[in-house]
């Protein structure tokens, strides 16, 4: 079983992630549901990041159409939206742009989904598989400007590990 250390705020941002990327292929290394590692990696998260206040994963349904949106998938947190548009929010631009996108401010950003208002900034990686967007990892922070270059590379690394162990015909 895996057990988090107190330890995790004294690590540098490339050491954090470097942790959590040996704590995720551990976590997944016995397991191919999607959902199932979709679901740890949430947890692990949402257990070892700083000032965070929500963790999880949207799957792409419809693909990339006009009928295609994110639904939610494994999570950490409050409630959450359970249906995001390709063309609503952080998270529907990322899948759409198919690149991270780091917001300082979300209020600031055209189009925000306000699912949880203490929510100030947000990371949202796409999980891309050979070439197909799978869905996205979404990270939310009461604290503005919480995010930068160093988690976008960090966590684009977990998603990779992630659908590396994942099943993803498991999702179609």
């Amino acid at each position: 079983m895996f057990e988090l250390s107190d330890t995790l705020s004294r690590l540098t941002k490339p050491e954090l992630y470097r942790h959590l990327a040996e704590s995720l292929t551990v976590l997944v290394a016995s397991e191919r549901d999607p959902i199932a590692n979709s679901a740890n990696a949430a947890a692990l998260l949402f257990h070892s990041l700083s000032d965070i206040n929500w963790a999880g994963v949207y799957f792409l349904r419809g693909g990339l159409q006009q009928d295609g949106e994110l639904v939610l998938g494994p999570f950490q947190g409050k409630p959450a939206c359970v249906r995001i548009a390709l063309d609503r929010g952080v998270c529907g631009a990322a899948a759409s742009r198919r690149e991270t996108l780091v917001v300082p401010d979300v209020h600031a950003f055209p189009g925000h989904i306000a699912c949880d208002s203490a929510s100030n900034s947000e990371i949202v990686v796409p999980l891309i598989h050979e070439g197909r967007l799978i869905g996205v990892l979404d990270i939310d922070s009461p604290r503005l400007g919480r995010f930068d270059q160093e988690d976008a590379a960090g966590l684009e690394r977990l998603g990779a590990i992630l659908l590396a162990a994942s099943n993803l015909d498991a999702l179609r």
